[in-house]
């Protein structure tokens, strides 16, 4: 056989795996994607479980190393005194906290000698409208920690707190000065909503009108059903992607530029898993967010209302530890260390990383950029 024909036959060989290493991918993308998601792999125990939402354990790891993102990390059998326990916003999955084996926020904590818990705000519907910043701190909280501490047999406890995470984390802890918090992790929590970007100054014109139709007719928007507001899950994760528009349609680009990638498509497909399965917000925490923390921008001056509760941040007894991401179009560098000017501790520290609003949390940067220092800090305030 001629060389020329040879050389033709093997590059048409070499042609049609490619073509079938592409299709398949694609299938399984589109069809099969469940079975390219890595993430909830980590054992847990359900603790509590009520109507809505539940308490999750994780208990100690069999393993002695894992590897995170390239780094081998040993798993400490000695574990410290303090738990962690994780305050999710509400809105996400909580495959967010366990997302890939090598980027597990619950593995790593777990492996660092950390007992580690994680409630689960579960999907509420529209039957659920009427909650409100008031019914999560007054109510539901404070029965998951007490859960807490009667499986740990420890009173003092850390908090992890990202986005409206962070706000609860911040808010239970300044409700009583003897909340027994004893440390606080701050991820992406707005503290003065105007100072984030187009989101802050759209805030101001919002607010702005808002005073004006209450100035002229009396109306506010406490004064309306919650059943109103009540957001789906698919509103949210449209809004989510919104927040940066550009990043979600690359996104997509560079999976069909890189379809021949298995692992960028079993990423792609995994970070999907959690972005497109948004819950619902309740009508009543969205308008307490959207009036007291967006439009009226009460943190700003350090204070928010809560029911008949009025919450000081100077309130704050719990060690801080605060993180914004240089590139969140959320919650802006700017409006996150604000909180630094409104808690009187010595012991509180503020941390500007790579990343969006995701991206502090579970990013591909985050395990190197602040998890370790994380786990540092947190271990000399844990025993």
């Amino acid at each position: 056989m001629p060389d020329f024909i040879k050389a033709a036959t093997k590059k048409a060989a070499g042609l049609a795996r490619q073509t079938t290493l592409y299709a398949g991918n694609a299938f399984d993308r589109v069809f099969r994607a469940a079975s390219l998601v890595q993430a909830g792999q980590t054992p847990f125990e359900t603790l509590h479980s009520g109507e809505l939402i539940s308490l999750r354990y994780y208990p100690p790891l069999q393993e002695d190393f894992i590897e995170l993102d390239g780094i081998t990390i040993a798993v400490e059998r000695k574990s410290h005194r303090t738990p962690v326990v994780i305050v999710p916003p509400l809105a996400v999955n909580m495959l967010i906290y366990d997302l890939f084996p090598q980027r597990s926020l619950v593995r790593f904590l777990r492996a660092k000698g950390f007992e580690v818990y994680l409630i689960n705000w579960g999907t509420p519907t529209r039957a659920h409208s009427h909650y409100n910043f008031h019914t999560y701190l007054s109510d539901l909280l404070p029965a998951c920690l007490d859960r807490v501490r009667e499986h740990s047999g420890e009173k003092e406890l850390t908090l992890h707190g990202w986005s409206l995470g962070g706000m609860f984390t911040l808010f239970y802890s300044a409700l009583g000065k003897n909340s027994n918090i004893r440390n606080a992790i701050i991820l992406g929590a707005p503290i003065d909503s105007h100072a984030s970007g187009i989101l802050g100054l759209l805030s101001q014109g919002l607010g702005g009108a808002a005073n004006f139709v209450h100035k002229h007719t009396g109306l506010q928007m406490h004064d309306l059903r919650p059943h109103w507001f009540h957001s789906p899950g698919w509103a949210n994760t449209v809004g989510f992607k919104l927040t940066n528009p550009i990043g979600s349609v690359m996104g997509y680009w560079e999976l069909l530029i890189r379809l021949g990638d298995r692992e960028f498509v079993t990423n792609h497909a995994t970070t999907a898993a959690f972005l497109d399965r948004m819950v619902a917000y309740p009508g009543g925490i969205v308008q307490d967010t959207v009036v007291r923390i967006w439009l009226d921008n009460e943190l700003s001056r350090g204070t928010v209302q809560i029911g008949n509760d009025k919450v000081q941040l100077n309130n704050i007894n719990a060690n801080i530890f605060a993180i914004a991401g240089s590139e969140d179009t959320m919650v802006t560098p700017g409006s996150a260390k604000r909180l630094m000017d409104h808690v009187s501790l010595k012991d509180k520290t503020f941390r500007v990383i790579h990343g969006g609003h995701m991206g502090i949390l579970a990013g591909s940067k985050a395990p190197r950029e602040s998890w370790l220092e994380i786990a540092e800090w947190l271990a000399q305030r844990s025993d």
